[in-house]
């Protein structure tokens, strides 16, 4: 078998000559391509204001410093997700809550949100796990009736849509990632979106070293950070942006051939869930889950077996608060969160792209089944 990348960036000629018109220019950064990018990100969502930055690290750690958040704060989110997504609250000394995932949508488990606020909650960062929108108008109910903020972590969702809605426009701020295996890529990179004034005007002086609206050479007005995105990240993310309808539509065709097939050749296997009524999910991953009796080192076998086949594949998440840092720093330990461990240890990530084609999709799941069936036969030769 031919080997299948999990993930391959689509880029065509107009993306490789609007990067060379920059480098053969003079601007290579606080350009004319940042504000045409920022604008055409806030088009295309509705926000107000798009701020772009170097990655989608460095925009949840502005939404987190731009909600006024600090040292001792807490800040309510999932487990199963990017470390990222908790890493955020700890750059501002804030501690990240835990709290477990709903066992079909492996987004954060909105029944258990209040149980786990205290008087230090500031905000709720629920985070749209694989481009699949969070049950925002619930969330939102909660943080109105606690005072608190809302952080989306849409990193993994640009496209996605929340009744209409895009995601990563419901609260305060929303973030956007641009990494090679998004939906759409700038290499490096990511955004900030947001309907305060504020919040974007903070943001923008934060990413590039505290400077003024101005932008006054050497002149500060606040410690700030070089979170910066270059002309040619931002001439890529342009034409990117352009072809968005595009890359979104085949997309969600290589995610509904994979669910055929794979309901075909490993009825076993769980599929992911559909979208919710009124939600659209933008794929960033396919992501399938192995039946319950398997258990993590049957799924890691499976995942050998997948690569030795050619396959690439991966485990998608490892929780965040089994991170030998998180168990050093807070104490947390197995058995935490059962349904975000559970779900994580029978995950496999399988090959996404947006030109991932028919016959690769059979390939693979071919591959799966073989290579459930052979570990299937291993347990029956150990029993």
């Amino acid at each position: 078998m031919r080997s299948i990348p999990l993930s391959s960036p689509d880029l065509t000629q107009e993306e490789r000559d609007c990067v060379l018109e920059v480098l053969n220019g003079s601007e290579l950064s606080l350009g004319p391509r940042l504000p045409a990018f920022e604008q055409a990100i806030a088009d295309r969502t509705g926000a107000r204001h798009a701020i772009a930055v170097n990655s989608g690290t460095s925009a949840l750690h502005l939404c987190v410093k731009a909600a006024g958040i600090g040292e001792g704060d807490e800040i309510i989110t999932t487990p199963f997700s990017f470390v990222a997504s908790a890493n955020c609250a700890l750059f501002e000394r804030a501690v990240p809550v835990f709290v477990d995932i709903d066992p079909d949508t492996w987004n954060i488990d909105v029944a258990r949100i209040e149980d786990a606020i205290t008087p230090r909650t500031k905000a709720i960062l629920p985070v749209h796990v694989f481009g699949r929108p969070c049950p925002m108008d619930p969330i939102l109910r909660i943080a109105a009736r606690h005072g608190l903020k809302v952080i989306e972590d849409s990193c993994e969702a640009i496209g996605a849509t929340c009744n209409g809605k895009s995601a990563g426009t419901l609260g305060q701020s929303g973030t956007f990632a641009f990494y090679p295996n998004k939906q759409i890529t700038t290499g490096e990179g990511g955004a900030i979106v947001t309907d305060d004034d504020e919040v974007a005007r903070l943001c923008r002086s934060w990413r590039n070293q505290g400077r003024g609206e101005s932008g006054a050479w050497l002149q500060h007005e606040r410690l700030g950070y070089n979170y910066r995105l270059s002309e040619m990240n931002c001439a890529l993310g342009l034409v990117q942006l352009s072809r968005m309808d595009e890359i979104l539509a085949m997309r969600a065709l290589a995610a509904s051939t994979y669910t055929t097939v794979l309901q075909d050749l490993v009825p076993d296997v769980i599929t992911p869930a559909p979208a919710a009524p009124g939600d659209t999910i933008s794929w960033f991953v396919y992501v399938v889950r192995l039946p319950d009796e398997f258990s993590m080192a049957a799924r890691d076998s499976v995942v050998h077996d997948l690569r030795r086949r050619g396959v690439a594949c991966n485990t998608y998440f490892s929780p965040i608060h089994l991170q030998p840092f998180y168990r050093e720093m807070f104490g947390y330990k197995s058995g935490d969160f059962p349904i975000t461990e559970h779900i994580a240890g029978r995950t496999i990530a399988l090959p996404f792209f947006n030109r991932l084609t028919h016959q690769q999709i059979e390939m693979v799941c071919g591959a799966l089944a073989s290579a459930i069936r052979d570990s299937y036969a291993r347990r029956m030769t150990a029993a």
